[in-house]
């Protein structure tokens, strides 16, 4: 997580090509500034952390972990090779000093795909498979994807996206989570005559 930040800012601060801007549409239009969604919008690092919570075997760990690196490696290389931006706004930063310091700090670059909204779909299709594995009923599901929901609306909401980027991060997140899931099955598949085996007695 620290070498990806690392690397993510420092494209962000020192792009090696022209920043292009992206361009807004008519849902940008629809949803307007609400600083409350930078509740939310932080919370994306404790729902990316709950797969981590419920996943059973270290094999299927470093599997979800390889391919959520490998989604986060691919963005950067968009950022480096289309490095773009969030057109400026017409909104006085100073009068909101909380969302102030998340522009401080991620000034609305790196923008598209949006790697936020890639994570929280990516984390949502494995909570929706492993909570489905320890028998977490419908309500608990309704939470978790309403929950991925307001994060993505987050985006949007506290200006750091346009609906652009937030398509191109559902279409990353759902690619990899795909991706992972396939050689998830594939792995479990193979496990499951090694454990048959450990725990039939010798006779």
């Amino acid at each position: 997580m620290s070498l990806f930040f690392w690397a993510y800012l420092f494209l962000l601060k020192n792009p090696a090509f022209p920043v292009i801007t992206m361009p807004l549409t008519v849902i940008d239009q629809w949803i307007g500034f609400a600083p409350l969604a930078l509740i939310p919008y932080l919370s994306l690092w404790i729902y990316c952390s709950l797969p981590v919570t419920l996943m059973p075997t270290r094999a299927r760990l470093l599997n979800f972990g390889f391919w959520i690196g490998a989604m986060c490696l691919l963005a950067l290389s968009i950022f480096y090779w289309l490095p773009n931006a969030m057109p400026p706004t017409d909104i006085d930063w100073a009068q909101h000093p909380s969302v102030a310091f998340l522009k401080a700090v991620d000034a609305g670059g790196n923008a598209c795909p949006s790697l936020h909204v890639a994570a929280a779909v990516y984390s949502s299709f494995w909570l929706f498979w492993l909570m489905r594995e320890v028998h977490l009923g419908w309500r608990a599901q309704s939470l978790q994807i309403l929950w991925g929901v307001a994060i993505v609306y987050s985006t949007m909401a506290t200006k750091q996206h346009v609906s652009l980027d937030v398509l191109a991060g559902m279409v990353l997140g759902v690619a990899f989570a795909l991706s992972s899931r396939w050689f998830d099955c594939k792995l479990q598949s193979s496990l499951i005559p090694y454990y048959i085996e450990k725990r039939t007695p010798y006779t």
